[in-house]
């Protein structure tokens, strides 16, 4: 599989209410650092993100959590995307909070409005496109009712657009959806996922919300990356289509259904390249079947 001509667009479109997005999209979290911790390449990402857009990326997904002792996701955004261009969709979200010293803390639900306005302030907005309400864990059965219904005071404002869920159960979603509309629910999600999520992101689809994975790629590995070797399953089909593994796992998701959108995130340019390119890739429903015995 070739990947140096293929963009974007090869991946097709969804809508994120009256928002158009390529279902390829561009995660900021790992632009702020390496691997191993270190900062990351002022430079270098600056034109990373650039040339997701020449790439016809145009839904970048961030955070103003997403930031190390030199550098800030959003305002590397800022920096290399700003003015930006009309199309461009950008999504953050809201609920988890970091102090200087990179302590976690969560928001309450008017708390939400001054991490709406420090993301408006970091990306340099009057509105933002769409805004997840992140729940601090995946096991949290609890209501969001107050939380969620504080972003939609925030919309019904003019600070935000739309709404979206992260790191949330099936009830959650109903819960919101009862409040005001809900664009998208952003979970973890890949092969090997267990089969509840596979019929959570079937139900969003039926529901014509948009589902969007972060750690396809990684894994069990999350933030760490890939730790684990391979399954047999993946290493075979991603021969037979020239793609690397991580490639294959990233297509996997896509092909899934219309409604899955894809964030994967780099600072490596030739990754960058690499990830926009899965965006091509046509799994067969007997390859699906396969690798989600993985």
């Amino acid at each position: 599989m070739t990947s140096e001509t293929i963009t974007a667009a090869a991946s097709g479109t969804w809508r994120l209410g009256d928002l158009s997005v390529r279902r390829i999209g561009f995660g900021a979290m790992r632009l702020t650092h390496l691997a191993d911790g270190s900062p990351s390449d002022r430079e270098r990402v600056t034109s990373v993100l650039r040339r997701a857009v020449e790439l016809g990326v145009n839904h970048i997904d961030t955070a103003a959590f997403y930031f190390s002792a030199l550098r800030s996701a959003n305002e590397l955004i800022n920096r290399a995307l700003a003015p930006y261009a009309d199309d461009l969709v950008i999504t953050t979200k809201v609920g988890p909070g970091r102090d200087f010293a990179g302590e976690w803390w969560w928001a309450t639900p008017e708390q939400l409005r001054g991490q709406v306005e420090e993301n408006l302030r970091q990306l340099g907005r009057d509105h933002l496109d769409v805004v997840n309400l992140r729940v601090p864990r995946r096991e949290t059965t609890g209501s969001i009712a107050e939380h969620f219904g504080a972003l939609a005071e925030l919309r019904t404002a003019g600070l935000v657009r739309h709404l979206g869920l992260s790191n949330v159960q099936p009830e959650h979603l109903a819960e919101a959806q009862a409040i005001a509309p809900v664009v998208c629910v952003q979970n973890p999600y890949g092969i090997g996922s267990p089969a509840e999520d596979h019929a959570f992101l079937d139900a969003c689809g039926q529901q014509g919300i948009a589902f969007v994975p972060f750690f396809a790629i990684a894994g069990a590995g999350k933030e760490a990356g890939v730790v684990a070797e391979e399954a047999e399953q993946v290493r075979t089909v991603a021969k037979a289509h020239g793609v690397s593994t991580a490639q294959l796992r990233l297509a996997w998701t896509l092909n899934r259904g219309p409604h899955v959108l894809a964030i994967p995130g780099t600072g490596n340019p030739d990754h960058l390249v690499e990830n926009i390119a899965t965006g091509a890739l046509r799994l067969s429903p007997q390859e699906m079947a396969l690798l989600e015995t993985a």
